[in-house]
């Protein structure tokens, strides 16, 4: 390049380094002259809200308005945050490209004799002005710099310890413990998880409500339920642990829809759904969704009545187009989890949602758009603090476990294999549970704390349906145009195998050294656990859909028809009795409080003496 156009080059890069830095400083200032004047832990509006909840300390619907004003300034304030630091950035960047090719300019431009001679007084007024424009151009830049560094994180000043601890005072209230932000109920959306841990985990001092929100501090302790809580309920798909066997006593054999026979009572659901009832105490919860809306509803065991409805909208990620599925799999096949807390629902776009046991929104979250061309069926399971999620797509398989309070990733475990709509399971192995999988082509658990693999038997193929079942310190894994397969996970391999009778959709379900099988093509069948002989088969039915379960030491089996028939646990086929929907059944029933509870294609059905 000649010395000319080096010259030139250098100018233009530096006049455009140079405005372009100005504009920055500009921004900045003006960033930190709003942020000087908007505190975040001091509007007068939450100040208001604070003062109002002192004189209504019970209004739930008060203490959610201050939460969501929280939620809001908070998002504002760190999306400033973020602006600030990355323009303070961009200013470095643009300042060092200005200086670097100011330079290059200024001794290109002496190297280079002047052509004209110029008047003097000319030259001197280009000189001061060249200078002027420097030394404004400099004080920008240096003035943008400090607003950078003077607006970052206003918040310091009230980090605290993060241990858990206990507030002594709270404007006079009563003491109450804090939780860490993993246990926080209300922490909306695992973005702000940080800041919020900032203003609550571990406080210890007296709380100024007009800077620090006593709701947040004031939260109570989560209490997770154990294994005989999970196993009086029916907390997931198929049950307590999601394993098909509700220990559950003095629920009918007969029923019938049409003469109202034992039907205690039924309602309709407003929006279409394959996911089935999950319980707990006195509550049962469903969800619903077509491409316009999605909804989760609680209705009263006692009853029937809809206690509340819930939409599932305004979630960060969530894609402005449902998927394309098919009919029988829809818009929500998934069923949800609860934990007597909380309850937890998830649909085909890969939204997540929890809502407390009122109905009150906790936190949601997308977890990217499932690549599956069925739609997405796979169930949630729940152990403690965590939400397991088998999200097995065409683009990627992965095991997916979620803080049940916040809706944070707490682990995430890729897997190989293929697409599966198969649901998780908690089996207990060897007094530890493990979260189990089955996919194409291998079956495997997962240490539920940590999310290692800890087991994979390749055993599978095709497209799998059916989830796995536990019993005896066994596995049972089984797919149609594959086998039936029972593995000892603690010696990592397969102990007997059939491809007699094999399951598209019901998944298998053992107990009583029993493992029952139902097809998609009317075979019911039953086969020892431990050995894999088959005891008896039976055709009956168009079909089997629903998954067969197992409640008082019976055998409930509904094919797709909508006909009910129960066995007895035996070596040898004994019906005990049968009842009949009327209509078209492809989910699976859950029993709790010696009832049995039923969605239909058009109803929610309780079944119960009378």
């Amino acid at each position: 390049m000649e010395p000319e156009n080096k010259l030139k080059f250098s100018l233009n890069i530096a006049l455009v380094s140079g405005i372009f830095c100005i504009t920055v400083a500009l921004l900045l200032l003006l960033n930190f002259m709003q942020m000087s004047k908007n505190k975040p832990l001091e509007s007068k509006a939450l100040t208001s809200l604070v003062k109002r909840l002192s004189q209504e300390p019970n209004s739930d619907e008060l203490k959610q308005e201050i939460r969501n004003f929280d939620l809001l300034a908070r998002k504002a304030y760190f999306n400033s945050q973020w602006q600030v630091k990355t323009g303070g950035y961009l200013l470095l960047f643009g300042a060092i490209v200005f200086a670097l090719s100011l330079r290059v300019f200024i001794g290109l431009k002496s190297k280079i004799e002047e052509p004209d001679v110029k008047d003097e007084n000319d030259l001197t007024s280009r000189i001061m002005t060249q200078r002027w424009v420097m030394i404004t151009g400099s004080v920008m830049i240096v003035l943008g710099l400090v607003a950078s560094f003077a607006s970052v994180d206003h918040l310091q000043k009230y980090d605290v310890n993060e241990s858990l601890a206990e507030t002594k005072s709270i404007d006079n209230q009563d003491k109450v413990e804090v939780i860490k932000v993993g246990e926080i109920p209300n922490a909306t959306q695992p973005a702000i998880a940080d800041s919020t841990k900032k203003l609550v985990a571990g406080n210890t001092a007296k709380v100024d409500t007009s800077k620090v929100k006593a709701t947040l501090v004031a939260a109570t302790k989560i209490t997770f339920p154990g294994s005989n809580a999970i196993k009086v309920n029916a907390s997931s798909f198929r049950g307590p642990f999601g394993n098909g066997v509700f220990f559950q006593k003095g629920t009918p054999v007969e029923w019938d829809a049409a003469s109202g026979k034992n039907v205690i009572w039924k309602t309709s659901v407003p929006k279409k759904g394959f996911n089935s009832p999950v319980i707990w105490g006195n509550k049962l919860f469903l969800s619903g969704a077509d491409q316009q809306s999605r909804e989760v509803y609680c209705f009263d065991c006692n009853s029937g009545k809809v206690l509340w409805k819930q939409p599932v909208d305004n979630i960060t990620g969530s894609p402005a187009t449902m998927p394309k599925v098919t009919e029988d799999t829809g818009f929500a096949a998934s069923s949800l989890t609860t934990d007597g807390n909380k309850v937890y629902a998830i649909f085909a776009n890969g939204d997540i949602i929890c809502f407390d046991m009122d109905g009150n929104r906790v936190w949601a979250r997308n977890l990217g758009l499932p690549d599956n061309h069925y739609g997405h069926a796979s169930s949630l399971v729940m152990w403690k603090d965590k939400v397991y999620i088998q999200y097995d797509t065409n683009k990627s398989r992965k095991l997916i476990a979620l803080n049940a309070s916040t809706g944070e990733t707490v682990w995430e475990t890729a897997r190989k294999g293929k697409i599966s709509w198969a649901s998780p399971i908690l089996a207990d192995i060897n007094g530890k549970f493990q979260v189990v999988l089955s996919t194409d082509p291998m079956v495997a658990g997962y240490d539920a704390e940590s999310g290692k693999e800890l087991w994979s038997v390749d055993c599978l193929s095709g497209e799998v349906g059916p989830s796995p079942a536990s019993g005896g310190g066994l596995i049972f894994a089984a797919n149609e145009y594959a086998k039936l397969v029972a593995i000892d996970p603690s010696k990592n391999s397969k102990v007997w195998e059939s491809d007699e009778f094999l399951p598209e959709v019901a998944s298998p379900v053992t107990a009583n050294g029993l493992l029952f099988i139902a097809t998609s093509y009317g075979v019911l069948a039953c086969y020892d656990a431990k050995s894999g002989v088959k005891y008896w088969s039976k055709e009956e039915g168009p079909g089997y859909y629903s998954s067969p379960v197992i409640a008082d030491n019976k055998l409930y089996t509904f094919d797709t028809s909508g006909k009910m028939r129960v066995y007895d646990m035996a070596k040898e086929a004994k019906l005990l009795g049968e009842g009949n929907a009327a209509e078209k059944v492809t989910t699976t029933p859950a029993f709790a409080n010696a009832r049995m509870y039923l969605r239909t294609s058009n109803f929610l059905y309780c079944v119960g003496k009378k």
